[in-house]
């Protein structure tokens, strides 16, 4: 009969797994939180005259009517072709091909007059367009 007391292993926790769980757990938070870009100072932003920025040689504004009339920077366009949409971007681009063209239609336009203002800018060579629209505050006090 052995009485002697048998020498008890104690129990191991190993930690490694528990802290690679911690670290992958760690770096999915950071990689799916989207933080917030607040800051803790209170700014009041510099006003700037947007029309006093602008360069106006070389823009082009096209009126489009919703009955499809066309007037280039305010000047009426006669008839309602692409080459005579086309004639009045010519002689109204300044700045020649760097010449921005701003298509200004009418909320119930018809989408062929607008197609024909595109087509009549790429037939002059002008290819940056850009379309003007109006912010619902705007559109709200009409």
């Amino acid at each position: 009969m052995n009485f002697r007391p048998r020498k008890k292993e104690e129990p191991e926790i190993n930690l490694i797994p528990f802290i690679d769980v911690l670290l992958v757990v760690l770096i999915f938070l950071m990689l799916s939180t989207t933080y917030s870009k607040f800051t803790e100072m209170q700014l009041k932003l510099p006003v700037a005259d947007v029309d006093a920025q602008r360069d106006y040689p070389k823009e082009v504004i096209v009126a489009v009517g919703a009955d499809g009339r066309y007037s280039v920077n305010k000047t009426p366009v006669s008839g309602r072709s692409v080459e005579a949409v086309s004639m009045a971007l010519v002689e109204a681009a300044k700045a020649g091909k760097d010449s921005v063209v701003i298509i200004s239609a009418d909320a119930s336009t018809a989408h062929q007059a607008v197609i024909t203002v595109m087509e009549a800018a790429r037939r002059s060579g002008l290819t940056q367009i850009t379309f003007a629209t109006q912010s619902s505050a705007q559109a709200g006090g009409r």
